[in-house]
């Protein structure tokens, strides 16, 4: 074989190479477009919102609450509904995360009825808007069979249907209280309480209730405090200590309702108070200050008792057990 048969027998081989990757190339797009038309589901790859936004305003309907919330002048998130709710908005900004990484486990196109996902009449919808008034809207369907995943429609295109982890789903189900930045009670301990008034149901209208007063003794160069109750001395008293104990770990840990009507406030008990707490306290000054804690009845779960503080019209929970000491004194003082 001469030099110039060998040199087209290579280039020859050089073509039949390039058209056979070409045909490769070909095969596979008709595979998968195949694949599309046939309603099978597909891997998708690459996040859906591509673009870079920067959210201003989010909305969404969880099935049982609809929240909407928006940027203030400042820059923070408020809710809209009320704009002076304490919100710690790490849930909203952790929903604005989940839309930029926002990425389909599989997309369906051509594939079954609407209904058959859930999505004829969507569990969840979700509005988020930027400063430049550009809209994206997701509408929730039902999830798939093993549960970890949602069918989802985006911004109306009824033919194609992607199907999402259910992470930003079970975000959109947080409940409004449960985003409240709860106030903070004082550090109560021994060493800087200097008196602790409980006060019982006045019961009647016009009478008095029983009203026991504790006051500390707090000894110069020692941790030492000594309780006093009518005079006598009920530092060892069992009761005393369970309270200070209570008093040491005692936190706000539910919002049960942030602006009660009158007749929430009464049905929670706070015509006349089950019991009312009064501490005061140094908080590492000589100045003392003051806690004023009104107590409820029972909450209808049985987990706690409603409460209030002072100057603070929101409905709290606190759990039974951190009051348990507290209102066996409201009811039977100490014996002194």
């Amino acid at each position: 074989m001469t030099w110039k048969e060998r040199r087209i027998i290579t280039i020859l081989s050089a073509i039949l190479a390039v058209l056979s990757i070409a045909l490769l190339i070909v095969l596979g797009i008709r595979y998968q477009a195949s694949r599309a038309d046939s309603g099978e589901p597909g891997q998708a790859e690459g996040t859906l919102i591509t673009a870079e936004h920067e959210y201003t305003a989010l909305s969404y309907c969880n099935g049982s609450a609809t929240l909407s919330f928006s940027l203030d002048e400042a820059g923070n998130w408020i809710w809209s509904d009320d704009p002076d709710f304490p919100l710690d908005d790490t849930t909203v900004t952790d929903i604005i995360g989940e839309l930029s990484t926002l990425k389909p486990q599989q997309t369906i196109t051509n594939g079954d009825t609407l209904e058959s996902y859930g999505l004829d009449s969507p569990t969840a919808t979700l509005t988020a808007t930027t400063a430049r008034d550009a809209v994206l809207t997701l509408a929730f369907g039902k999830a798939t069979t093993d549960g970890d995943s949602y069918y989802m429609l985006m911004n109306g295109d009824e033919a194609t249907v992607y199907i999402v982890a259910d992470t930003l789903y079970r975000r959109m189900q947080t409940a409004i209280y449960d985003m409240m930045v709860l106030p903070e009670l004082p550090d109560l301990t021994e060493g800087n309480i200097l008196s602790i008034i409980i006060e019982g149901s006045a019961g009647q209208e016009g009478a008095a209730g029983l009203s026991t007063v504790l006051t500390a003794q707090h000894t110069e160069g020692s941790e030492d405090t000594t309780w006093r109750y009518s005079g006598a001395n009920v530092t060892d008293d069992k009761t005393v200590q369970a309270l200070l104990d209570d008093l040491a770990g005692l936190s706000i840990d539910q919002c049960v309702d942030y602006r009660p009507s009158d007749e929430a406030l009464s049905i929670c008990g706070f015509d006349s108070p089950a019991a009312t707490l009064t501490v005061e306290y140094t908080a590492g000054t000589d100045t003392s200050q003051t806690l004023t804690l009104y107590i409820g009845v029972s909450a209808a779960s049985g987990d706690g008792r409603y409460v209030r503080l002072k100057d603070d019209a929101t409905i709290y929970l606190l759990p039974t057990a951190s009051l348990d000491p507290l209102m066996r004194i409201s009811v039977n003082g100490l014996e002194a």
